[in-house]
C-alpha cells in the first residue's frame, strides 16, 4: 500500500481523505443522565493489556501511553518519508552537535504530573539514569546501550551525551518521563509501584484497574495541551478474537482491535466504520540456527522461496497488508530497498534444496545424512491471524517436501524454546528509524539467548556483512551513506536470511459510526490494540461531525 489507507479501509471509508478520516466512534456515558446531550465517555476492547504501567520497566517505549508524556511522540503519519516525531514535553525536537554526540533538549515550562508536583530537568535525568542503572534491572537498558551521560544544565534543559555517534537519538525520546522522587530509591523496576499505580504527565490518569478485566482512565484537566474532550475512557480485556469480535458487533463497545479478516466484516455493517493504520509490524517464521534443519542455510533459503506471500495478505489478511521480505518497509522511505525481495517459485526452492543434498524420502519429506527436514512451528492459540498464518506456511513448506509440526503455545511456555524451536513472531518494536527498526532483531551481538529479552536477534542469527552494515548505518550522521547502509544489509540478507518475513500488517480496527472528529493516522509499532489505532491521538479528540 502507497498511503496511509490501505485499499479495504479506503472502499469502506468512501469519500472521506486520509487526514480527515471520519467521525469516530459514537459513544456510551453510563454515568450521563437522560437527556445529557452528547456522550463524554468512551468504552473499547482489546486483547491485551500492558504487564506494568511503569516505563522504567518497560511501559510504552513508543510514545502510546495516555497516561505519560514523553520528551517526544510520533506525529500523524506521511506515506513515502521517514516517520515523523512531534516535541511533547520538550519544548522543540532535540538538537544534535555536529557529530550527533550530544543532544540537548530544551524543556516546556509550566507542566505538572498527576500528583501535582511540577515537571522539571530534574524528572528526564532521574528517569534515564534509572532505565541505565543495573539495579533496576530495567528491560530497556539494552536500547540505551549508545547513552553515556544524562545530565541537568539548568530546569529547563537536559544534555544526553553518547559514547558514540548516532543520528536517530532523537527516536528513542518517546519514553514516558516519571517523577524524580519515584526513582529517587534504587531498586528492581519490577518492583516499583509505579507499576500499578503510574504518576505521569500525561492527558489522562488512572482510575482503576482490575488487571485482566477491565481499566479506567479519566481526563487529566490540568494537561498541559488542554483538557481533552472525550473525559473517560473505558478499555476492557476480551483477550479472544471470535469473542471479541461478536461483543463488537453486538454494541458493547464503541470499538475493537480485530484481525483483518473479521475486521473486514464490519466493512459493509451499517453504524460501523473499519479502520485500518499503516504498520512497520511484520508477521515471521523464525529460524534457530542451533537447530539442525532450520540451521541449514539451504532449508531457510528455500522456505523464502516456497512461501506465497501475496495469497497470505490476500486470503488472510483481507487485503490489509503487503508482503514482507526484509525487516525494514517501504514506510522507512529510501531506507527500503525494493529489490530486496524473494520471487515466490517452488521449483526453484526445490533446486536449492536438491543442490545441497536434501533429497525426498518415500514419503516425500527430504532427507539429508539421516536428517529428517522437519521441525516445529509454535504459535500463541489465542491469536487467530498467527495461527492462520502458520497453516498456509506449513501448506507451502510441505509442497517443496519439508515437515513443519505445528503447535500452540502459550507465552510463558513459548519464551525458553525460542532458541531451539521456529516461531510465528511479530517484529517492529520502534518503527521511526531503520537502526531502532532492525538492530536488535538482526545483529550478532544480540544472538545470544536473553531470557529477559528473548525476542531479540531470536534466530540467533549472524552474518559479518549483515553486522558491518548495520553499524555503519547506526554510527553515520550522513544520510545518504546511512541510506546505502541500509540497502546493503537488505541486499546481504537476500542471500542469506535469518528467517522467513511473510507480510507487514496493516493494524485493524472496528468503530460505532458517532459524534467525534479528529483521528489521524499513525505508522503504528509491532505493539498495537486500542493504545493505537484510531484512539491513538484521544487527547485531540472534539465533539461533533
Amino acid at each position: 500500500m502507497s498511503s496511509a489507507l490501505s485499499r479495504p479501509l479506503r472502499a469502506a471509508l468512501g469519500g472521506l481523505t486520509a487526514l480527515g478520516l471520519l467521525a469516530a466512534a459514537g459513544c456510551g456515558n453510563p454515568d450521563a443522565p437522560d437527556g445529557a446531550g452528547a456522550a463524554t465517555g468512551i468504552v473499547l476492547a482489546d486483547a491485551y493489556e500492558d504487564s506494568t504501567l511503569n516505563p522504567v520497566a518497560g511501559y510504552s517505549e513508543t510514545g502510546y501511553s495516555k497516561i505519560y508524556d514523553g520528551l517526544v511522540r510520533p506525529a500523524p503519519y506521511q506515506a513515502g518519508v521517514l516517520p515523523a516525531i512531534e516535541p511533547a514535553l520538550a519544548a522543540q525536537l532535540p538538537e544534535p552537535s555536529a557529530d550527533a554526540r550530544e543532544w540537548t533538549v530544551n524543556l516546556r515550562t509550566g507542566v505538572t504530573f498527576h500528583d501535582g508536583s511540577t515537571f522539571d530537568a530534574d524528572d528526564v535525568v532521574a528517569t534515564y539514569r534509572a532505565v541505565l542503572d543495573p539495579v533496576s534491572g530495567s528491560p530497556l537498558a539494552g536500547s540505551f546501550e549508545m547513552l553515556q551521560a544524562v545530565d541537568k544544565v539548568d530546569a529547563t534543559t537536559v544534555r544526553f551525551t553518547l559514547k558514540y555517534p548516532y543520528a536517530p537519538f532523537d527516536r528513542r525520546l518517546m519514553l514516558g518521563i516519571v517523577p524524580a522522587e519515584s526513582v529517587a530509591t534504587p531498586g528492581p523496576a519490577d518492583a516499583s509501584p509505579l507499576n500499578e499505580k503510574p504518576i505521569g504527565t500525561g492527558a489522562y490518569k488512572l482510575e482503576s484497574w482490575r488487571k485482566g478485566s477491565e481499566m479506567v482512565l479519566t481526563a487529566n484537566p490540568d494537561h498541559w495541551g488542554g483538557e481533552p474532550a472525550v473525559k473517560k475512557l473505558t478499555v476492557v480485556i476480551a483477550a479472544d478474537d471470535n469473542t471479541r469480535t461478536q461483543r463488537t458487533g453486538a454494541g458493547e463497545f464503541d470499538g475493537a482491535w480485530l484481525p483483518p479478516k473479521l475486521a473486514a466484516t464490519f466493512a459493509d455493517r451499517d453504524g460501523f466504520s473499519v479502520v485500518a493504520h499503516p504498520s512497520a509490524d511484520f508477521r515471521a517464521v523464525s529460524l534457530p540456527t542451533a537447530h539442525p534443519v532450520t540451521g541449514d542455510p539451504a532449508i531457510r533459503l528455500a522456505l523464502n522461496h516456497a512461501v506465497d506471500r501475496q495469497a497470505m495478505v490476500d486470503n488472510i489478511l483481507a487485503g490489509y497488508g503487503k508482503p514482507a521480505y526484509t525487516p525494514i518497509p517501504d514506510s522507512l522511505g529510501t531506507f527500503h530497498n525494493p529489490q530486496a525481495t524473494f520471487a515466490f517459485d517452488q521449483a526453484r526452492a526445490g533446486q536449492i534444496l536438491d543442490a545441497a543434498g536434501w533429497v525426498p524420502g518415500s514419503d516425500g519429506i527430504r532427507v539429508k545424512d539421516g536428517q529428517r527436514a522437519a521441525f516445529t512451528l509454535m504459535y500463541f492459540p489465542s491469536e487467530t491471524l498467527r495461527r492462520d498464518l502458520s497453516l498456509a506456511f506449513t501448506s507451502d513448506a510441505k509442497k517443496i517436501g519439508i515437515e513443519v509440526n505445528l503447535e500452540g503455545v502459550d507465552r510463558p511456555q513459548f519464551r525458553p524454546r525460542i532458541p531451539q524451536d521456529a516461531g510465528l513472531l511479530g517484529g517492529g518494536d520502534n518503527p521511526y528509524d531503520p537502526d531502532t527498526q532492525v538492530y536488535a532483531t538482526l545483529h550478532s551481538s544480540y544472538a545470544q539467548y536473553d531470557a529477559n529479552n528473548p525476542f531479540r536477534n531470536p534466530g540467533a542469527y549472524r552474518n559479518e556483512a549483515v553486522d558491518a552494515a548495520l553499524d555503519a548505518g547506526r554510527r553515520s550522521v550522513d544520510p545518504a551513506e546511512r541510506t546505502r547502509a541500509y540497502q546493503d544489509m537488505q541486499a546481504e540478507l537476500i542471500k542469506a536470511p535469518s528467517n522467513v518475513m511473510l507480510a507487514y500488517l496493516d493494524h485493524t480496527y472496528v468503530m460505532k459510526d458517532g459524534d467525534w472528529t479528529g483521528t489521524r493516522p499513525v505508522l503504528e509499532p509491532h505493539s498495537h490494540g486500542v493504545s493505537w489505532g484510531p484512539w491513538w491521538n484521544l487527547r485531540d479528540w472534539k465533539p461533533g461531525r
